[in-house]
């Protein structure tokens, strides 16, 4: 019977040319006794196969596989890929059949070759033994499962290629010198004595061991233990498995307690409410709030507006937010709503120039809509926000009175802002005690459609503004 001896080197490309001829002879796989390079033969006397070299054309994918399944340790290996190869010349698509009993059987050798040739990438561990002319020289032990050195050899002297080296195994050493391969016999030497760098890979490894995630089966799926004895840092493993526990209970109990979410919220209110600014002027405070970022409005804003009046004004007046010409303007109350204001105030006899005009918000809050921008109410967060900045100015100017118009003020100011239309033509108070007098803002009265509801609406702005010039007049006339 015809036989086919396969060599240790070059095992892939001398089975391709062998079954090549095979198939071009025609041989069919039952006429065929295969062999590895001086392995013990077969019971039968086995010929030397005589064929003149022929080709045949198949999948590609069989190629790769027989490409990996060549150098599986498995004796049938060639056999069964002749086999395979017989039956693809007649239907070429049962490379694809997942139920092909032969090809599963195939495929699962080229997933363990494929399987060992990682295992080689990762546990390998070169010793530096010397080296000469300039080059370090390393060399190392592996016990592959299956015949991969040779088809390794590529990778490591990619990897390595700036050192000499040289990896033993029991079926074939690699040796790289000088920037060339060579391939030898293997030995059954064991690794080399340990040099300085494993020390320190151990302590290396012993720091990126997580204990509060050891999961020993998984470990050892991914290191198996036949591995271990070659490998400098295994010698840690066991001791690290058994303190694994212990440490992760220190590490829980030192980790930090995390603060509830609500906690933040309350920290960062506590530090806008209790921080105060440097500024011991009103210049000098505007000039500060320029660069204010602390809520998002400043991020679409054309710049901060902040109060403006007497350094000592026995009034003060505030107002929701700078609207867009107050945006443009730099200056509170030169709006729409403003001019409104400014025109009722002179009716009832309050001078404007004599108060100080501010916002519960320093910054416009808009949505675009082509080239208009849109006012947007503040939210609570935002009014929070900029109530450091309110504050600031009450404590420099210090007024008697303060008129707070508008939800917005009576939220910044008294801490609620809900109820302002029963609320308005009422005195509350700040959070110092300075007396709060509550009554509508001037862009509602622009808003209000219906022209009975938009006069009763202006009929009780003015008698608040009216109040408001009364209890003036009468803390001057006690004072």
């Amino acid at each position: 019977m015809p036989g086919v001896t396969v060599p240790a080197l070059g095992t892939a490309s001398a089975w391709r040319d062998a079954a090549r001829g095979l198939l071009g002879a025609n041989v069919p796989p039952e006429d065929v006794l295969w062999a590895y390079d001086g392995g013990p033969g077969d019971l039968f006397a086995m010929e030397p196969a005589a064929f003149a070299g022929g080709s045949a054309t198949v999948p590609r994918s069989f190629v790769a596989l027989a490409e990996t399944v060549c150098w599986h340790a498995d004796p049938e290996r060639f056999a069964r890929l002749y086999a395979l190869l017989w039956r693809l010349r007649a239907t070429p698509a049962l490379v694809g059949d997942r139920g092909d009993a032969d090809l599963t059987r195939l495929r699962d050798m080229e997933k363990a070759v494929r399987r060992d040739m990682h295992k080689m990438k990762a546990f390998v561990r070169f010793r530096e033994i010397g080296g000469a002319g300039g080059r370090r020289r390393f060399a190392a032990w592996f016990e592959p499962a299956h015949h991969i050195a040779e088809p390794m050899a590529g990778f490591f002297a990619r990897r390595f290629g700036d050192m000499d080296w040289i990896i033993v195994t029991p079926d074939r050493t690699v040796e790289f010198t000088g920037g060339r391969i060579a391939l030898l016999p293997g030995q059954s030497a064991p690794p080399p004595s340990e040099d300085a760098t494993d020390a320190l890979w151990t302590t290396y490894y012993r720091n990126i061991f997580n204990p509060a995630r050891l999961k020993v089966k998984a470990m050892q799926a991914e290191m198996p233990k036949k591995y271990w004895k070659n490998l400098p840092e295994a010698a840690a493993i066991p001791e690290m498995i058994a303190t694994a526990e212990a440490r992760a209970r220190a590490m829980q109990a030192a980790a930090p307690t995390l603060a509830p979410a609500r906690a933040r919220k309350i920290t960062e209110r506590l530090r806008m409410v209790e921080d105060e600014p440097a500024a011991s002027d009103l210049e000098a405070l505007a000039r500060e709030a320029a660069g204010c970022e602390r809520c998002p409005l400043h991020r679409d804003a054309t710049q901060v507006v902040m109060g403006e009046g007497p350094r000592e004004a026995p009034l003060m007046i505030v107002g929701e937010q700078p609207g867009d010409r107050e945006d443009l303007a730099g200056r509170p109350f030169v709006g729409p709503a403003g001019q409104l204001f400014d025109r009722m105030a002179q009716e009832v006899g309050l001078d404007r120039d004599a108060a100080f005009v501010t916002n519960a918000v320093k910054h416009f809050k808009f949505a675009a809509k082509g080239k208009r921008r849109i006012h947007q109410r503040p939210d609570a967060s935002e009014v929070q926000a900029c109530r450091w900045w309110l504050e600031a100015e009450r404590r420099l100017v210090r007024p008697r009175l303060i008129l707070g118009m508008g939800a917005t003020a009576a939220l910044s100011l008294t801490g609620r802002g809900d109820g302002i239309m029963k609320r308005r033509g009422t005195f509350e108070a700040a959070g110092d005690g300075t007396p709060v007098l509550l009554t509508l803002h001037p862009s509602y009265l622009l808003r209000v459609p219906n022209a009975a509801a938009k006069a009763a609406a202006e009929r009780d702005f003015r008698a608040d503004l009216e109040r408001a010039v009364a209890w003036l007049s009468d803390a001057d006339g006690a004072a």
